[in-house]
């Protein structure tokens, strides 16, 4: 593994990945952790900064460019962006089947299978992980 690639691009990108890779795990913690506590609540409200972040710095990443500067990914940080304050007030509302779903949609959604799209050959995490 090597992080040259990643240290020399634009700041976006590291600032977007390394968010993203924190987000990650954090996630894994909330997931594995029991729910309800102080500290899930505590690590939920770092996770959702850290996913605003992650969303919010996408529209500053322009590799792909199929309308304009975006692409459809681009869609997934609007969605994300939208979905996390409904899922932090469906866990102060009580609704925690909806808290559940949402954040377990937007988990899967913009930090596994968006993450697994940056692995892609010719994409910046790509050699990262594997080399150019």
């Amino acid at each position: 593994m090597n992080l040259a690639p990643l240290l020399d691009a634009a700041p976006a990108i590291p600032l977007h990945a390394f968010a993203a890779m924190a987000a990650f795990v954090l996630g894994i913690v909330q997931f594995a952790a029991p729910k309800g506590t102080l500290p899930h609540r505590t690590v939920g409200w770092i996770w959702v900064a850290l996913m605003a972040v992650v969303a919010a710095s996408s529209f500053w990443i322009h590799q792909i460019r199929m309308v304009g500067p975006f692409s459809p990914i681009h869609l997934l940080s609007i969605f994300t962006l939208v979905m996390l304050p409904l899922a932090v007030w469906r866990a102060h509302t009580h609704r925690v089947a909806d808290h559940r779903r949402i954040m377990i949609m937007t988990f899967i959604g913009a930090l596994v299978v968006a993450g697994l799209f940056t692995l892609v050959p010719g994409r910046i995490m790509h050699q990262v992980f594997f080399g150019t």
